[in-house]
């Protein structure tokens, strides 16, 4: 268990690392194109200004959007859920979180909230029925991992980067459009230089995400780890997840933006039994393939 968290959190860093080689790349590619010094300053305070606002307000968006409510009373999905966390929220030295209940049949659930002392998890009532004692105590473990590792404050800056690359990246072909300078450079002899900052401009939009992506599946990764680290039973959480891939119903909330927060794919479930599917394909999901992640946690046994 130690192992995988400390392998998935170097490559977190290794990822952000790369981003931010990229940002430089992308910062000389506009500089020289279009010999603008306000630009990337501009982009950066953009999206800061939306990174804070997500950063604050996550937790309220988030749970409008999955139509999710306070989980109150005495009632036996009431008791179970709020025993789960506790139990987990104990265990991880954390805070207890504030607890939501989605409507839902399907099997899920997702963490959010600035810090732990802020912080929220939301379940299914698919998942508080269905699971048994163990799973679901690896599910919630797994989302109070994701509250722990503040994974939300790790998404923030690549929301951050991001931002900055497409904000800026538009402004360049914007202000390319209404201006000679890039004509002007290649009438200079400098055409080969013109076409790789180009290139760049183009491109980095794309390696942005993919790397966005990569991040996310790197801290799901970690989240199952130090998940089964506070349950010390990873096989609770492969089991779980065995029974979210066998569930192909859609969460009926599912969202785009909000996709990633869960604990596994809103939208379908992937069959562990399923061929797997290429890495090419893998590379675009916000969640890594999860027959993947019950191998590594049946590992740990």
């Amino acid at each position: 268990m130690y192992t995988q968290i400390d392998a998935n959190r170097r490559r977190t860093v290794g990822l952000l690392f790369l981003f931010f080689l990229l940002l430089i790349g992308f910062g000389w590619a506009l500089s020289y194109g279009l010999n603008e010094p306000l630009i990337l300053p501009i982009a950066v305070i953009v999206a800061i200004i939306q990174a804070w606002s997500a950063y604050y307000y996550s937790d309220q968006i988030s749970l409008a959007v999955a139509g999710a409510r306070e989980l109150t009373g005495t009632s036996e999905i009431s008791s179970r859920a709020h025993r789960a966390v506790e139990n987990a929220a104990i265990a991880a030295g954390l805070p207890k979180p504030r607890l939501y209940l989605i409507e839902d049949d399907a099997i899920n659930a997702f963490a959010t909230g600035r810090d732990p002392e802020h912080a929220v998890v939301a379940v299914t009532r698919g998942a508080v029925q269905r699971l048994d004692k163990r799973e679901l105590e690896g599910v919630i473990a797994h989302e109070m991992s994701h509250i722990g590792n503040y994974d939300i404050r790790v998404m923030a800056i690549v929301v951050v980067l991001v931002g900055i690359i497409v904000l800026a990246s538009d402004l360049f072909f914007r202000m390319t459009l209404y201006s000679g300078r890039s004509r002007d450079n290649r009438d200079n002899g400098n055409g080969v230089l013109m076409l790789i900052a180009l290139a760049l401009a183009i491109l980095s939009p794309f390696f942005a995400t993919l790397l966005q992506l990569s991040i996310s599946r790197k801290r799901e990764y970690l989240a199952d780890a130090s998940g089964a680290l506070i349950t010390r039973d990873p096989e609770g959480l492969a089991s779980a997840l065995e029974k979210i891939a066998a569930d192909h119903d859609p969460l009926d909330r599912a969202n785009n933006a909000t996709a990633h927060l869960y604990i596994a794919n809103p939208f379908k479930a992937a069959d562990p039994k399923a061929p797997k599917t290429s890495w090419f394909a893998n590379i675009f999901n916000t969640h890594p393939p999860i027959e993947d992640r019950i191998k590594r946690l049946r590992a740990m046994l």
